[in-house]
């Protein structure tokens, strides 16, 4: 049964009862054409008819055509309410019927009537029926309209004018200066306007004179016809900014959001604009004064510190007004900002804590999750009583999680669990908090978000002794878990974790346990965890567990009488690698790899080459997890944690990939890469392609006419690299022809092989241009380069079917020069995640150190963000956080080199006399490369 006929057998559906079309057509024209005409009949006639429209029938053009000129004739009954579903229903009609200006006359009659009911509905409907070609007829009714005294006929025919614009454009800008008339001046309704209503009845003495939509309609329509001049806006912003002229609020948030607009486009108006902002800060509308902080809070890189306190006053008195909506808007906005400056919001650290035990959820939420990351950032603790303030917190969220349902509660486990993983120094009290809570009663899904968060906090956090303490509340978990899935997980973790601590015989033994009191499913895990002990630890740990598998080979079960002989098979032989490996494949590719391979039948001639997945490692399959993890918090926020309720799973393969999946989609555009340069034949003796540059580099404006990027892919085996431009050509009339890029290095030590041209580019195609160059050993010391470019072509004119001109002799040749492309440190470095970054950095063996001037920087913050870009390194334990008015702060970051060799900087960063220097310090495991990362340090 398909979705359509279902809904029509549903009674509760919205297409239930649905009248029958031919019928209401029939009915329609036998009633309309009646003498006299029933209004009644007439008006229950039309509601079915926009019933029938508004669920998607549509009537042919002739009997859409029968219908108008039989609803034409309804024109003739005076009844206020017929007359209004008679223009409701024209409108309808008048994208399908024909011959529809034959109601011209009678709309216009109604235009000129001045009847305070007839004459707005006339002007929208007059909009619907003119074409480009009869709308001048019409200028001077809608010209006079505008200017109207009566608000609600004015802004019908600005209404009126945006459905015009579409196809009358030069008419609607004839409308401006009514239209910025009707912005200035003030209109109020008819002194019978209330009282066209029977609801109203006399009491009417108490409503308002003018609601004053008239200037939020004329403002959009001024936008939309000075849209493309920025100066006119300036102008139109700074006349409506003085003084009082717009009254209406809706008016003044869209005046907020055109400067927004502006400032997005060209920054360096905030001197001119931000008065303007700030005054809207004090406006006497909840509304406007949101619209302005959130407008601020998204340009807070461009205002300073004492400006911004004005946007937090702002929000800390929202925060306290008795409307839900106002409050959840302002504590989204304060959340936001606790993303990058946490300190800044420090001053609402009270009205924050009141609202934890909001009546509203969501509020509450939200609260919790702010005061968190203030927490992390170390404002609450930092001061006196600060320990009293963060168990406070604890408590309140412990007498919350009573109350709130268990989508909220995973909102809260996400946001300690990014913290705790931002900021490790503050995670004791959190992971007691959730180890807690893991005790309580709660579903599958509940439990599953904390045993994952625990997972996260024992792979990342580098305190042993709280990961010894959390594997220990684990172990307690799984003796009286009643989710099968779970305690598998679990058991799993344990056996990759637990042989690696001080104790390993206490998660024997509860391993062991589970072996005794558990079904099949759990047993099987717990025979192969206990096999990973044994593998790693060996000696009499491998002895014991020998004895103990051997138990299970009597087991009632064939699965795990299966695995205790395999696992003593592979312990007895020494195979610990097929027990426990170091590495692993890497499954985005491996995905990709199986459905490319699946989805074309010829494909199955040969077998799955699993050779062309990439294996990664463990410390590199850590780094993305890391990567995705830390990204996640910003993530979260960015989209509220309230958004994040309503939806939390999405597929990693669907839209567009989140920042925390970059590592991993990295890897599999890296494949993507190797795949496109092994069939090209020059490049078959390279070998296996070493890194490439993901994003490309783009080395003209997007918008040119030619533009042109580039990708730089190494082959350090072979000691290559490179350079993949591609070129768009987005000429419509001209093919260029023999394309070629010049690409001259600064670095002599570079050796240019060859050029792989384009012989063709169509016209809104883009093509690919290869050249190749030796790169230097290692061991030399000038191996960064920068590459002057120079685009070589011959231009030929083509007609509109695409064709050559004939009498186009050739062609003729064009070269123009694109931005340079710079070989810094970062085309050879990947992030590496380590949970002791200090007790790395000590044991790599070559050190450098230089002391460096960040160029084009003014604050630590930009410093930082530009030195992670520069470097491609990860910054580890919560070292990229940096609080506003530090003048010292120190980085730490860590990667992995194309050599295979693990490469770390701490770098000292101070702010003096307005510029940015750096100490940096740099140990690596290839000899020489230090002096590289400090070259692409500046």
């Amino acid at each position: 049964m398909s979705t359509s006929s279902y809904k029509k057998q549903d009674p509760y559906s919205s297409t239930a009862g649905l009248p029958d079309k031919m019928a209401v057509f029939q009915e329609c024209l036998q009633q309309f054409n009646a003498t006299p005409v029933n209004a009644k009949k007439c008006r229950q006639l039309l509601a079915k008819l926009l019933r029938l429209v508004y669920h998607g029938e549509t009537f042919p053009s002739q009997e859409s055509t029968t219908l108008f000129f039989s609803i034409s004739k309804l024109f003739q009954h005076k009844d206020v309410s017929l007359r209004q579903l008679v223009y409701l229903t024209i409108k309808e009609l008048s994208s399908t019927s024909d011959d529809i200006l034959m109601v011209t006359s009678s709309i216009m009659k109604d235009i000129q009537g001045n009847d305070a009911v007839y004459k707005p509905n006339a002007i929208r409907t007059l909009s619907k029926v003119l074409d480009s070609t009869t709308v001048h007829s019409a200028e001077r009714l809608f010209k006079n309209a505008i200017v109207d005294r009566n608000p609600v006929v004015s802004s019908a025919a600005l209404i009126s004018a945006y459905n015009l614009l579409p196809s009358s454009k030069d008419v609607v800008k004839r409308f401006t200066n009514e239209t910025l008339e009707t912005i200035q001046s003030y209109k109020q309704f008819p002194p019978t306007q209330f009282q066209l209503h029977e609801y109203y009845g006399s009491a009417t003495s108490n409503l308002p004179s003018t609601s004053y939509m008239y200037q939020y309609h004329a403002l959009g329509l001024i936008y939309q016809l000075r849209s493309n001049d920025k100066m006119a806006l300036m102008k139109l912003i700074t006349s409506l900014s003085e003084g009082s002229s717009l009254k209406n609020s809706l008016s003044i948030i869209q005046l907020i959001r055109y400067i927004n607009k502006i400032l997005l486009d060209d920054s360096s108006l905030i001197g001119h604009l931000f008065p303007i902002l700030s005054g809207f800060l004090k406006h006497k509308s909840d509304m406007v004064e949101l619209e302005a902080c959130k407008t601020l809070v998204s340009l807070q890189h461009l205002i300073r510190d004492d400006q911004f306190m004005a946007i937090v006053t702002t929000l800390q008195k929202l925060l306290s007004v008795p409307r839900t909506a106002t409050r959840f808007a302002a504590i989204r906005l304060i959340n936001k900002i606790s993303i990058k400056h946490p300190e800044k919001i420090m001053v609402v650290n009270i009205e924050l804590e009141s609202l934890i035990n909001d009546s509203n959820r969501s509020i509450s939420t939200l609260a919790i999750t702010t005061l968190l990351k203030i927490m992390g950032a170390g404002t609450i603790d930092n001061g006196s009583g600060g320990s009293e303030s963060v168990d406070r917190l604890i408590a309140k969220m412990t007498s919350l999680m009573d109350e709130i349902t268990e989508d909220f509660k995973i909102v809260i486990i996400e946001a300690i669990e990014n913290l705790a993983l931002k900021f490790p120094s503050k995670h004791k009290k959190l992971v007691t908090f959730l180890t807690d809570l893991l005790r309580d009663d709660g579903s599958l899904q509940l439990k599953t978000s904390i045993v994952d968060a625990l997972f996260d906090l024992i792979k990342f956090l580098p305190d042993p002794s709280a990961k010894q303490l959390m594997l220990m509340n684990l172990c307690e978990f799984i003796e009286d878990c009643e989710y099968t899935e779970l305690s598998v997980r679990i058991l799993h973790w344990l056996g990759d974790e637990g042989p690696n601590t001080s104790n390993p015989s206490y998660y024997i033994r509860h391993i062991y346990n589970r072996l005794v009191l558990e079904n099949s499913i759990v047993r099987s895990s717990a025979v192969i965890a206990l096999a990973k002990f044994a593998a790693v630890c060996g000696g009499d740990v491998a002895k014991n567990i020998i004895i103990l598998l051997g138990r299970c080979l009597n087991d009632v079960d064939d699965e795990v009488r299966d695995r205790a002989a395999i696992s003593l098979k592979f312990i007895n032989s020494n195979k610990k690698k097929l027990i426990v490996s170091d590495s692993r494949y890497d499954l985005y590719t491996l995905e990709n790899k199986l459905v490319h391979y699946l989805n074309d039948e010829e494909n199955f001639n040969e077998k799955f080459d699993i050779d062309e997945v990439p294996v990664i490692s463990n410390e590199e399959y850590n780094s993305i997890e890391y990567n995705r993890k830390i990204n996640k918090l910003e993530n979260i926020n960015d989209n509220s944690a309230v958004t994040e309720v309503e939806e939390r799973v999405k597929s990693p393969t669907g839209g567009e990939a989140t920042p925390g999946d970059s590592l991993a989609n990295d890897l599999l555009k890296q494949q993507e890469y190797s795949q496109q340069l092994s069939g090209v034949e020059q490049f078959v003796e390279y070998g296996k392609l070493t890194k490439s540059t993901i994003e490309p580099v783009y080395l003209s404006e997007r918008e040119s006419e030619i533009a042109v990027s580039v990708v730089k892919h190494l082959f350090i085996e072979s000691k290559h690299l490179v350079l993949q431009y591609n070129i768009n050509n987005t000429l419509p009339n001209t093919v260029l022809q023999d394309i070629s890029v010049v690409a001259q290095p600064d670095n002599d030590l570079y050796q240019e092989d060859f050029i792989i041209p384009l012989a063709e580019l169509r016209p809104n195609d883009t093509g690919i241009v290869y050249v190749s160059f030796t790169i230097p050993d290692i061991e030399e010391a000038e191996l960064l380069s920068a590459f002057g470019n120079t685009i070589a072509y011959t231009s030929r004119d083509v007609d509109e079917d695409g064709q050559v001109d004939p009498n186009d002799d050739g062609g003729w040749p064009d070269e123009y020069q694109i931005d340079d492309l710079e070989v810094l440190a970062c085309d050879f470095i990947t992030p590496l995640y380590n949970s002791n970054f200090t007790a790395l950095f000590d044991q790599l063996p070559y050190q450098d150190t230089s002391v460096v001037t960040i160029n084009q920087v003014d604050n630590l913050e930009k410093a930082i963000e530009k030195l992670k870009n520069s470097l491609n390194m990860m910054p580890l334990d919560g070292s990229d956080f940096v609080s506003s008015g530090e003048a010292a702060h120190s980085l730490k970051l860590l990667g992995k080199d194309v050599w295979g060799g693990k490469v770390g900087a701490s770098i000292r960063l101070a702010s003096t006399g307005g510029k940015i220097v750096a100490k940096v310090e740099v140990k690596s495991e290839t000899e020489n490369f230090g002096n590289i990362v400090i070259s692409s340090v500046y």
